[in-house]
C-alpha cells in the first residue's frame, strides 16, 4: 500500500463522515437545522422545507447552493446557524491523529461545510493543529463539491499539484473531479465500484496505518 502512495505529497480530507465515523450522526443534527432554516427563510411548512433541502442537495450539491441560486440568501448566517450543533458525544481519535501527522507532506481539510464547523469538529476529535490548511465552502466562492469550479478554486488558493495529491471522501460523487485531474482517490465508506475510485475503506484509521506503518 505504501508504494501506491509514494508520490503523494498533499493529503486532502473531507470532514463529515470522513474524519469521524457516520455513527456520530452529526449530519442528522445539521439536517434538522437546515430544514428549520429553510422554513424560517422561505416561510414554508416542515414538509415543504424538508423536500427543498433534499432537492437542492441533489440538484446543486448542497442545500446552501440551492438557497443561494433560487432565493439569493446570504450564505454566512446560514452556515453559522446550521453548524451550531452539539459535539458532546464526539470522541477523540489519537491513533488517527498520529497517522495523519505521520503522512509525508501537506495535510488539508476541504469540506462543503464551513471553516467554523471544521474547526469545532477537529477540536472535538483531537485532530486540531495537525492540518496545514482548512477550507470550507466559503473558500471555493461557495461552489460546492462535486463541481469542477469548487476544486479549481481550492487548488488555486492552496497551490498544490493535483498529480501528487490524494483525496479522501465519503461521497463517491465528490471523487469524480479529483480522479479526472490526476489525484489518487479514496472512498471512505461502504464499498462502491467506479473507475473514479482507486481505493475504498470503511476504516480510515486502519487504512492510513497501511501507508504510514
Amino acid at each position: 500500500m505504501k508504494l501506491l502512495f509514494s508520490e503523494v505529497n498533499t493529503w486532502v480530507f473531507d470532514l463529515d463522515n470522513t474524519l469521524y465515523p457516520p455513527e456520530f450522526a452529526l449530519f442528522d443534527q445539521i439536517e434538522v437545522k437546515m430544514t428549520d432554516y429553510v422554513m424560517r427563510e422561505l416561510g414554508v411548512d416542515k414538509n415543504r422545507a424538508d423536500y427543498l433541502r433534499k432537492h437542492y442537495w441533489q440538484t446543486y450539491g448542497t442545500t446552501l447552493s440551492g438557497m443561494m441560486r433560487e432565493h439569493d440568501i446570504d450564505p454566512m448566517p446560514y452556515l453559522y446557524d446550521v453548524h451550531d450543533i452539539s459535539l458532546d458525544h464526539v470522541q477523540q481519535d489519537l491513533i488517527l491523529r498520529g497517522h495523519i501527522q505521520s503522512l509525508p507532506g501537506r495535510k488539508i481539510v476541504y469540506t462543503n461545510g464551513s471553516e467554523f464547523h471544521a474547526d469545532r469538529v477537529l477540536k472535538a476529535r483531537g485532530l486540531n493543529g495537525i492540518f496545514d490548511a482548512i477550507y470550507g465552502i466559503e473558500h471555493s466562492n461557495f461552489h460546492p463539491k462535486p463541481s469542477a469550479e469548487a476544486y479549481d478554486a481550492i487548488i488555486a488558493r492552496d497551490g498544490f499539484q493535483s498529480q501528487t495529491a490524494a483525496m479522501f471522501e465519503d461521497d463517491h460523487r465528490n471523487l469524480k473531479v479529483p480522479h479526472s485531474i490526476g489525484m489518487r482517490t479514496i472512498l471512505v465508506g461502504p464499498e462502491r465500484t467506479g473507475k473514479h475510485i482507486h481505493h475504498q475503506t470503511s476504516d480510515l484509521t486502519a487504512f492510513l496505518s497501511q501507508i504510514v506503518g
